[in-house]
């Protein structure tokens, strides 16, 4: 097939490029330029703004088009008004932050979805935002394309070459070792998809030619906070000691759910955050790798980082002076 991906050279869009091309596909990514990777030389590369610059592909025609790179109603419009007329099928990375927090705790895919406020803006995101223009998105693409749109639903995406670090940040403080302050306690669920699991399922809804929404993320109740930490410990073997801080802890001492901390969510967000439904990724042949997997390859990519360099988890200092509170309160050293 004749693939467009519209960004593609820094992570998720990275990884599909990748997948397409080691299954044969012919990948073209249009991109601004500023990141060429080594390892797509098998791809072309258009670069350019995709508000601004989509002429510069001419009258070329696809099979599919993948979106990995639109957050506001715009960024689709201006790509359909482009390319409505020049591909088969259009793929959307959207995100499971388009649901609203549900009355039960649990989401799949014909759950509400957010809508925006009165007054907010649909042409700049904000993070309170984030998940509304993302419907947004998602309702430019179904109401053109209708059967040719496929709309994925990842959660949090991690993985090697990940630029946010907010999984990226426990390999690589397990292998400082020492006292590690972690979240919650060992049989919270969480939930999250390796990058390339994630390329990979695209790639077989391409191949196979599969319309919908689908919640692309690891099964409710497949992994826990244990879990997680105890890969990082396995993959490191050093003296790494986990001290576990329950929430009230942390809120106490307003630790910054999600990034100052990754993985953590207070309250009842956590609950629905965890309990993201798959069963139709699942039915349509979305498989997850094992956790030491992601946890090594993480670390192995990260292994020159230093933790204080990270964009996201706990400074040095900070860490050191929540542990020391945490003994203090705990009555222990």
């Amino acid at each position: 097939m004749q693939i467009l991906i519209l960004g593609g050279t820094r992570f998720v869009g990275r990884h599909l490029a990748a997948a397409l091309s080691s299954r044969g596909h012919d990948v073209t990514i249009f991109h601004r330029g500023t990141s060429e990777p080594p390892g797509l030389a098998q791809t072309e590369h258009v670069h350019g703004d995709r508000d601004d610059d989509l002429e510069r592909l001419g009258d070329r025609c696809f099979d599919a088009v993948v979106d990995t790179s639109a957050y506001v109603p715009s960024n689709v419009e201006n790509a359909i008004a482009q390319l409505r007329g020049r591909t088969g099928r259009y793929l959307l990375i959207s995100t499971v932050s388009v649901y609203e927090e549900p009355e039960d705790g649990r989401v799949d895919e014909s759950s509400a979805r957010a809508t925006l406020p009165d007054g907010a803006s649909v042409t700049e995101m904000v993070p309170e935002t984030y998940g509304a223009l993302k419907a947004l998105c998602e309702d430019r693409v179904v109401a053109t394309f209708g059967e040719r749109a496929t709309v994925v639903r990842p959660g949090l995406v991690v993985g090697p070459y990940d630029p946010t670090d907010r999984f990226t940040y426990w390999p690589v403080r397990f292998a400082e070792g020492g006292e590690i302050l972690v979240p919650a306690n060992p049989q919270r669920a969480t939930q999250f998809i390796d990058a390339r699991d994630l390329a990979d399922f695209c790639v077989g809804l391409l191949e196979k030619n599969i319309s919908g929404a689908y919640n692309a993320i690891s099964p409710p109740g497949a992994l826990t906070f244990g879990d997680v930490f105890g890969a990082c410990a396995g993959a490191v073997r050093n003296d790494a000691r986990m001290v576990w801080a329950e929430d009230d802890f942390l809120v106490r001492h307003e630790v910054g759910p999600w990034i100052e901390l990754p993985l953590w969510i207070p309250g009842d967000e956590a609950v629905w955050f965890a309990n993201v439904d798959t069963t139709r990724a699942v039915a349509a042949g979305l498989c997850r790798r094992e956790l030491h997997e992601t946890v090594r390859d993480t670390l192995s990519w990260a292994s020159a980082m230093k933790r204080d360099d990270l964009k996201a988890g706990l400074k040095q200092e900070r860490e050191a002076a929540l542990l020391r509170a945490l003994h203090e309160q705990n009555g222990t050293s």
